[in-house]
């Protein structure tokens, strides 16, 4: 896997249609996807409750590029090895999930996986410095987790700029996820971001028999990202 900071469109299947996951997985990669994002939630540390490591197993088949599985459970580390085994390329975990992050993070480069660090819209990031050199990409919550199709917290922009400094030039991906659209994509993107996370804003019109609006909206938050950084 290639690192570059180009604009990245990674739709999240939390926004699908449920009983057709494979072959949404299938339709989102051929209009334009860069990653697929897979929200896994435990209905313990988010209201909500999606799917596990069976379902991610399941669509491996059906993704031929990058399946970026965010994990929103508490406790994360015992099923670090399981989400590696269903065949996820980058294993985001939440900074609030567990008491010890750096543990958690290393284990899953452990397993031959990327690692990412999710932060919630209420937690500063005091403590990345320290988590760095472990990270692969950096995810910044524009929304609570738990629902899809929420507001987007402008507040989050300053947290984004903060990050993409700390950065530098190391490469990790800088990612966004929550309430993102043609509105707020070039915000995000002019902060710094090259990671975008869109469910409704690409779903929005389409499905699995008419995909052809998902390639409309990806292209349409692509360009609104990218003519923001020149």
């Amino acid at each position: 896997m290639t690192f570059d900071r180009r604009i990245k469109i990674a739709p999240s299947i939390l926004a699908a249609d449920f009983a057709n996951f494979g072959a949404e997985c299938t339709a989102i990669e051929a209009q334009g996807a860069d990653w697929v994002h897979v929200d896994v939630m435990d209905g313990h540390f988010v209201p909500n409750l999606t799917f596990g490591p069976a379902m991610c197993a399941a669509l491996r088949p059906h993704i031929k590029g990058v399946m970026d599985v965010h994990l929103m459970i508490a406790p994360v580390d015992p099923y670090i090895d399981a989400f590696a085994a269903a065949g996820a390329d980058f294993i985001t975990v939440h900074i609030e999930a567990g008491p010890h992050i750096h543990r958690t993070l290393q284990a899953i480069r452990s397993k031959g996986k990327k690692a990412g660090l999710a932060i919630n819209p209420g937690t500063g990031i005091d403590a990345v410095p320290q988590l760095l050199d472990l990270i692969d990409v950096i995810c910044v919550m524009t929304v609570n987790p738990g629902f899809g199709g929420q507001g987007f917290i402008h507040s989050q922009l300053e947290k984004i700029r903060a990050l993409r400094q700390l950065i530098g030039d190391r490469p990790v991906h800088l990612e966004v996820d929550g309430g993102v659209t043609v509105e707020t994509a070039p915000l995000v993107a002019a902060a710094g971001a090259d990671a975008l996370v869109a469910g409704s804003a690409v779903f929005k019109g389409g499905s699995v028999d008419n995909p052809m609006p998902y390639g409309a909206n990806i292209t349409a938050l692509r360009k609104a990202a990218e003519a923001a950084v020149g």
